[in-house]
Protein backbone atom coordinates (compact mmCIF):
# COMPACT_ATOMS: atom_id res chain seq x y z
CA UNK A 1 0.00 0.00 0.00
CA UNK A 2 2.57 2.66 1.22
CA UNK A 3 4.87 1.70 -2.38
CA UNK A 4 1.34 2.47 -4.47
CA UNK A 5 1.35 5.42 -2.42
CA UNK A 6 4.85 6.61 -3.22
CA UNK A 7 4.60 5.53 -6.62
CA UNK A 8 1.87 7.76 -7.42
CA UNK A 9 3.89 10.76 -5.52
CA UNK A 10 6.28 10.48 -8.13
CA UNK A 11 4.26 9.90 -10.95
CA UNK A 12 2.17 13.12 -9.95
CA UNK A 13 5.80 14.94 -9.00
CA UNK A 14 6.87 14.24 -12.90
CA UNK A 15 3.40 14.95 -14.29
CA UNK A 16 3.89 18.25 -12.92
CA UNK A 17 7.69 18.57 -14.37
CA UNK A 18 6.64 17.26 -17.84
CA UNK A 19 3.79 19.87 -17.92
CA UNK A 20 6.02 22.66 -17.13
CA UNK A 21 8.52 21.59 -19.21
CA UNK A 22 5.75 20.89 -22.46
CA UNK A 23 4.66 24.68 -21.37
CA UNK A 24 7.75 26.70 -21.01
CA UNK A 25 10.65 24.35 -22.95
CA UNK A 26 8.42 22.60 -25.99
CA UNK A 27 5.50 25.69 -26.42
CA UNK A 28 7.63 27.11 -29.04
CA UNK A 29 9.60 24.30 -30.48
CA UNK A 30 6.43 21.62 -31.34
CA UNK A 31 3.57 22.53 -33.74
CA UNK A 32 -0.12 22.67 -31.99
CA UNK A 33 -1.02 19.63 -33.11
CA UNK A 34 2.12 18.60 -31.43
CA UNK A 35 1.53 20.61 -27.60
CA UNK A 36 -2.15 18.99 -27.90
CA UNK A 37 -0.97 15.64 -27.70
CA UNK A 38 1.56 16.26 -25.27
CA UNK A 39 -0.88 17.84 -23.24
CA UNK A 40 -2.83 14.96 -23.34
CA UNK A 41 -0.48 12.58 -22.01
CA UNK A 42 0.18 14.74 -19.16
CA UNK A 43 -3.27 14.87 -18.45
CA UNK A 44 -4.02 11.13 -18.44
CA UNK A 45 -0.57 10.83 -16.19
CA UNK A 46 -2.31 13.64 -13.42
CA UNK A 47 -5.26 11.54 -13.69
CA UNK A 48 -3.72 7.91 -13.07
CA UNK A 49 -1.13 9.16 -10.80
CA UNK A 50 -3.74 10.31 -8.25
CA UNK A 51 -5.68 7.34 -9.33
CA UNK A 52 -2.27 5.08 -7.81
CA UNK A 53 -2.25 7.23 -4.81
CA UNK A 54 -6.34 6.56 -4.54
CA UNK A 55 -5.64 3.02 -4.37
CA UNK A 56 -2.96 3.06 -2.14
CA UNK A 57 -5.28 4.58 0.18
CA UNK A 58 -8.15 2.20 -0.66
CA UNK A 59 -5.95 -1.28 -0.66
CA UNK A 60 -6.38 -1.93 2.98
CA UNK A 61 -10.15 -1.04 3.36
CA UNK A 62 -11.16 -3.19 0.57
CA UNK A 63 -11.41 -7.05 1.22
CA UNK A 64 -9.62 -8.06 -2.41
CA UNK A 65 -6.57 -6.24 -1.49
CA UNK A 66 -4.64 -8.62 -4.26
CA UNK A 67 -6.38 -6.70 -7.24
CA UNK A 68 -6.39 -3.29 -5.69
CA UNK A 69 -2.70 -3.50 -5.53
CA UNK A 70 -3.23 -5.20 -9.13
CA UNK A 71 -5.00 -1.86 -10.34
CA UNK A 72 -1.90 -0.01 -8.77
CA UNK A 73 0.10 -1.15 -11.38
CA UNK A 74 -1.64 -1.35 -14.48
CA UNK A 75 -2.36 2.15 -14.13
CA UNK A 76 1.55 2.90 -13.54
CA UNK A 77 1.98 0.51 -16.68
CA UNK A 78 -0.94 3.10 -18.39
CA UNK A 79 0.89 5.74 -17.41
CA UNK A 80 4.71 4.36 -19.20
CA UNK A 81 2.65 3.11 -22.00
CA UNK A 82 0.26 6.19 -22.93
CA UNK A 83 1.60 9.07 -21.39
CA UNK A 84 4.83 7.53 -22.66
CA UNK A 85 4.05 7.37 -26.02
CA UNK A 86 2.40 10.43 -26.30
CA UNK A 87 5.30 12.27 -25.05
CA UNK A 88 7.52 10.60 -27.49
CA UNK A 89 5.43 10.86 -30.08
CA UNK A 90 5.17 14.44 -29.58
CA UNK A 91 8.83 15.13 -29.16
CA UNK A 92 10.18 13.19 -31.97
CA UNK A 93 7.27 13.55 -34.50
CA UNK A 94 7.50 9.66 -34.91
CA UNK A 95 3.79 8.72 -35.81
CA UNK A 96 4.45 4.74 -35.20
CA UNK A 97 4.75 5.75 -31.59
CA UNK A 98 1.09 6.23 -31.45
CA UNK A 99 0.65 2.35 -31.71
CA UNK A 100 1.81 2.00 -28.18
CA UNK A 101 -0.65 4.56 -26.75
CA UNK A 102 -3.59 2.21 -26.99
CA UNK A 103 -2.00 -0.66 -24.60
CA UNK A 104 -2.05 1.89 -21.97
CA UNK A 105 -5.33 2.72 -22.68
CA UNK A 106 -6.52 -0.88 -22.24
CA UNK A 107 -4.08 -0.57 -18.85
CA UNK A 108 -5.79 2.33 -17.71
CA UNK A 109 -9.43 0.65 -18.45
CA UNK A 110 -8.28 -2.40 -16.80
CA UNK A 111 -7.34 -0.78 -13.34
CA UNK A 112 -10.94 1.07 -13.44
CA UNK A 113 -11.93 -2.51 -13.70
CA UNK A 114 -10.05 -4.10 -10.79
CA UNK A 115 -11.17 -1.49 -8.56
CA UNK A 116 -14.59 -1.97 -9.33
CA UNK A 117 -14.46 -5.73 -9.36
CA UNK A 118 -12.59 -5.05 -5.59
CA UNK A 119 -15.59 -3.21 -4.67
CA UNK A 120 -18.09 -5.45 -5.53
Amino acid sequence: MQTLIILGSIMMFLAVALGAFGAHALKRKLSADMIKIYETGVQYHLIHGLGIILIGLLADRLESSSLVLLAGWLMFAGIILFSGSLYALSVTGVRKLGAITPLGGVAFLAGWVMIMIAAL
